[in-house]
């Protein structure tokens, strides 16, 4: 498919579910195709053994439509990911982005205690010193890799921090966030099979909301654990899938926003410069690269009863795909919008589409960007890239596995 240009392609033979097409990241070529002729696009997943097709929707506002419409696009019938055997439902069904209302709603609410803007406000300083001591670590030397030495360290211990576990342990859980969610990665998931990693995330977590319930914290963990609503608590299972969710969002999402935003930076050293310049544009500029390089490629649906949309017939049961890189640079919505202007300061949907299931981390996962973005820009505004990023192919997140820099002198 690739030797033929994307324009010649039949569209039914356009498939989202080969791997080839993500080899070097979203296929932005083939998803501005689909915007404008084929919104709404069937996939038959057919390099996926025993694994049903799919329909992607591609523009933002049937995103945003389908988002909001949770009794024809049901999460508790299938919301997290394209494949089904990716994750088991019964644990999709535990935490609350693979549930509906009413039971969304009274889970979701406990887990919003750990995140309001008094919480979050009040670890603005501790985010900025774990940056600095991650950072202080590169004094002294020419070249550094930021995916391992910066974006993964940093984030990992800011999510320990909320949910309880101990610095030591950081590596080991950025390592399960990671496998977890590289769904379609036969390097990190083989052959798919992702149950293993998932039940040893679950049982872990278990152990720890075992040992809060017996020794209460001031942590996230322990807050799921003896938090009640309507005098109800979570169960063990929920207090688990709960835990997993946050992390594996919490480590992956940031670190791979950062990522790919500094990929971005180092290749248009004219917009680096204006952040140097002028750090207050770096707030404006982070929901650039929010836009440009969404963490997660994609959120599901399961329709609940045949509907028609743009003239075709989504069936009940079928798989309904939301791809955000794609509804995030659709013309009419951004001039030119394959292209970094951190001065643009956009509305997209890199955090969802609004509805119940708008992401519950947005505030946190901002202030670590910002505190990133300015720390690495104050000290090393000569920073140049020593090798081509490669990317991390995956039918869920959206990352590089790597990133060689050349740092050049520290500024300050």
């Amino acid at each position: 498919m690739a030797t033929i240009p994307v324009s010649e392609i039949p569209l039914e033979e356009i498939d989202l579910g080969d791997m080839s097409l993500w080899e070097d990241g979203p296929p932005h070529e083939i998803f501005d195709r689909l915007r404008a002729e084929a919104p709404v696009h069937w996939s038959p997943m057919a390099t996926w053994e025993d694994e049903p097709g799919f329909w992607s929707i591609t523009r933002p506002e049937d995103i945003h439509a389908i988002s909001r419409d949770w009794e024809t696009y049901s999460s508790e019938r299938g919301g997290m990911l394209i494949a089904d055997h990716s994750v088991p439902l019964e644990v999709q069904n535990s935490m609350f982005i693979g549930m509906d209302p009413p039971r969304h709603d009274r889970i979701k609410a406990i887990f919003q205690r750990g995140f309001t803007p008094k919480r979050i406000g009040e670890h603005e300083e501790a985010i900025r010193q774990i940056a600095r001591e991650k950072f202080d670590l590169l004094d002294g030397r020419e070249e550094a890799e930021l995916v391992a030495e910066i974006a993964q360290p940093v984030v990992a211990r800011v999510i320990g921090s909320f949910m309880g576990t101990p610095p030591e342990d950081d590596g080991h859980w950025a390592d399960l966030a990671l496998r977890g969610l590289a769904v379609g990665n036969d390097e990190l998931q083989p052959g798919g099979e992702n149950v293993a990693t998932v039940e040893r995330v679950l049982m872990e977590a278990m152990e720890l909301a075992a040992e809060r319930r017996e020794r209460p914290t001031d942590d996230l963990t322990s807050l799921l654990v003896h938090t009640e609503v309507d005098g109800e608590q979570l169960s063990d299972l929920e207090v688990a899938a709960g835990f997993a969710l946050l992390v594996a969002a919490g480590m992956d999402s940031t670190k791979a926003t950062y990522s790919n935003g500094m990929v971005a930076l180092l290749k248009n050293p004219g917009e680096r410069q204006k952040l140097v310049d002028d750090p207050s544009l770096i707030p404006g500029a982070v929901e650039e690269f929010l836009r440009m390089h969404p963490a997660f490629l994609n959120f599901r649906r399961t329709a609940t009863r045949d509907v028609e949309l743009h003239g075709q017939t989504i069936r009940e049961g079928d798989k309904v795909i939301m791809w955000y890189p794609a509804s995030n640079r659709d013309e009419r919505e951004y001039a030119c919008p394959h292209q970094l202007d951190v001065e643009r300061n956009p509305e997209h949907q890199a955090f969802g589409a609004g509805g119940r299931h708008f992401c519950l981390g947005t505030a946190l996962a901002r202030l670590e960007l910002q505190v990133l973005f300015e720390e690495t820009l104050r000290r090393y505004p000569q920073m140049k890239l020593k090798a081509e990023p490669e990317a991390l192919p995956s039918l869920f997140t959206n990352q590089v596995k790597a990133i060689e820099v050349k740092l050049g002198p520290r500024a300050a």
